[in-house]
């Protein structure tokens, strides 16, 4: 969703709401979500608290929930005790602010927080996160799968299931068979976002829930369109019937459809929906025989699933396939370039280990007797490797454990694999550094401190001094913001990849999602994506943490816009929580700030010279 929407929007989260998911799905101060919000919360979040004023920055009036307890950012008058429904807020920072923790009742809860004559109240609805309940003998409403088109091979499992009562007979009808749905053991699993509060430990569902997921699967071999399913059950002397949203095509096995990637680089998934991991992005050209559709998603013949509007689609009497034969290499400027002539752009996926790269060329049978591959300033060894029946595996072997990036990209049906040089005399010296300032603009504020003291306001502060540390030790650097600017997450990785700095730093403060306890939970994170980018991330949190004294909240691998980058090293640092009362304080301190520049310019410098 995008901060240029015509809606209003307040960002209550952290720098991680460059993910997003939809309301209800996650916490509304999650670093996985953006809250819709009235314009009265607007004003509320563009102002900041008045000096021992009884001021609330987080949750917002009218706020809602999955989660079962809920935290209360915000700041008073030191001096004066606080009370939520009556009772003293403890642990208070020496500046006032507070963020207690308190459970909430599923349903409506109304909590008045109160210093001297002033007071707000709050209502919180906790609603439920799981699947909606069958009334009387019927299916859950929303329940019966398959809920959108799909398309499959003949002779490959079709699957259907619903939500029904308990101790149901349940079957369904697709083309002219009828299977049974059997009862499934249903254990669910919490949303990513819970890693960040360790609370992702499977749940088992209540075992006095009156509701039960039947499933079943069949083939059909015929190909053609199989029209909706049609779901029966039965229970307690009463039979009702239903319809499913989707219809079920079964495709030919000898009229291909053939999808060529039309996007700059195509987001290949696990599954047909972005609920799934992302895999290697396709290069603008590649061509893949459709498989599969569910909705508006395409599976590859390779195996990748990718929304169809980055694609077009024609028809094929056979599906594409490549061989190959010898492969060269040559230096430009400060890349490796491989050229890998192909007869049509195929597929491809990349793996990275720690000194290792691995490309594989999909629908590709190796005719390969000949590679010139030699005397390269950063690869100690390439091997080939022939994976039947059509794949074909090219892994590079560096001379350095550290990587510093590579693109894709198809000229004509040749692919181009390429493989950057390591910076000169390993010193910041001549580097170029790109520092991108999170949030930014009036409609994305980032997460808020107990004064209502917005991220995007410490973050470019922060970067700035950076910057001048960086630039006094002999590097180049690249601002995305120098000013209080409006960019999509997609504006930033455009600048990473048409700069192509030595490294990106996107710096940002952290929030947690609903459930977390803000009181207790602060320190720096690092996350990376990239396996390149994860030394950077391990040490520069760990040169903070040991340097500066702060308290560790760990490196993630987390799947951000502003890590995925694979030009270079991308990582993105929290330096610190801003909800949390006492951390605040020390984000917000000018000697701090400027302390924690020089330290991160100095971690910068000892990096480079370990390399």
């Amino acid at each position: 969703m995008s901060n240029r929407s015509q809606s209003l929007f307040v960002v209550l989260s952290s720098a991680m709401s460059l993910l997003l998911v939809p309301r209800g799905s996650a916490v509304a101060i999650s670093p996985f979500n953006l809250e819709p919000v009235n314009p009265q919360t607007i004003a509320q979040a563009e102002m900041q608290a008045a000096p021992n004023s009884l001021f609330v920055a987080y949750p917002p009036t009218d706020h809602e929930t999955v989660a079962d307890r809920i935290f209360f950012i915000g700041t008073a008058n030191p001096d004066m005790p606080v009370t939520i429904d009556g009772q003293p807020i403890e642990d208070r920072s020496d500046a006032g602010h507070f963020a207690p923790t308190l459970p909430l009742e599923m349903g409506v809860n109304t909590f008045v927080i109160a210093q001297g004559s002033e007071s707000v109240t709050l209502t919180i609805t906790r609603v439920s996160d799981q699947p909606p309940l069958p009334v009387g003998v019927n299916f859950a409403d929303g329940t019966l799968l398959p809920a959108v088109d799909m398309a499959r091979l003949p002779g490959e499992l079709v699957c259907l299931s619903a939500i029904a009562p308990a101790n149901a007979t349940v079957s369904a009808t697709f083309g002219s068979q009828t299977i049974a749905l059997m009862p499934q053991p249903s254990v669910d699993l919490p949303p990513n976002s819970a890693v960040l509060t360790a609370q992702n430990a499977p749940v088992t569902p209540n075992p006095t829930s009156t509701a039960t997921e039947y499933a079943g699967c069949a083939t059909a071999t015929t190909p053609g369109n199989l029209g909706h399913p049609r779901f029966t059950l039965t229970t307690q002397g009463q039979t009702v019937t239903a319809e499913a949203p989707g219809q079920i095509s079964i495709l030919s096995p000898t009229v291909f459809d053939v999808a060529t990637v039309t996007a700059a680089e195509g987001t290949a998934r696990t599954g047909p929906s972005t609920d799934y991991s992302r895999i290697t992005p396709l290069p603008a050209g590649t061509r893949a025989a459709v498989t599969g559709r569910e909705g508006d998603w395409l599976r590859l013949d390779y195996g990748g699933w990718i929304k169809a509007a980055e694609t077009t689609v024609t028809r094929s009497s056979v599906p594409p396939r490549s061989i190959i034969r010898g492969i060269r290499a040559h230096q430009s400027g400060n890349w490796t370039e491989i050229v890998f002539p192909l007869q049509t752009p195929v597929p491809v996926s990349i793996r990275q280990e720690s000194q290792s790269l691995t490309l594989t060329l999909h629908n590709t049978i190796p005719q390969t007797d000949t590679i010139y591959f030699s005397n390269d300033p950063v690869v100690e060894r390439m091997d080939f490797n022939s994976v039947l029946p059509d794949s074909s595996e090219y892994t590079f072997h560096f001379k350095s454990s550290q990587q510093w990036g590579y693109k894709l990209r198809y000229e004509g049906t040749s692919l181009i694999l390429s493989l950057r040089h390591a910076p000169p005399n390993n010193s910041l010296q001549g580097a170029t550094i790109l520092i991108d300032p999170g949030h930014g603009s009036d409609a994305d504020f980032g997460s808020r401190g107990p004064t209502g003291y917005p991220e995007k306001d410490v973050a470019l502060i922060v970067s700035k001094l950076l910057r001048d540390q960086l630039e006094a030790r002999g590097a180049k650097v690249v601002m995305t913001r120098e000013g209080d600017d409006d960019l999509y997450p997609a504006d930033r990785v455009d600048m990473i990849n048409a700069t192509e700095p030595t490294i990106s730093l996107s710096l940002h403060y952290n929030a947690l999602p609903d459930a977390g306890d803000a009181l207790e939970t602060s320190g720096v994170g690092a996350f990376w994506y990239q396996p390149q980018a994860h030394d950077l991330a391990a040490f520069l949190h760990d040169y903070l943490i040991q340097k500066l004294g702060r308290n560790s909240y760990g490196v993630f691998w987390n799947n951000l816009a502003l890590t995925r980058p694979a030009v270079t090293p991308a990582i993105l640092l929290e330096l610190g929580f801003m909800i949390n009362p006492t951390e605040f304080e020390w984000i917000t301190d000018e000697n701090s700030q400027k302390e924690l520049a020089r330290t991160l310019a100095e971690g910068l410098e000892a990096w480079f010279q370990g390399q």
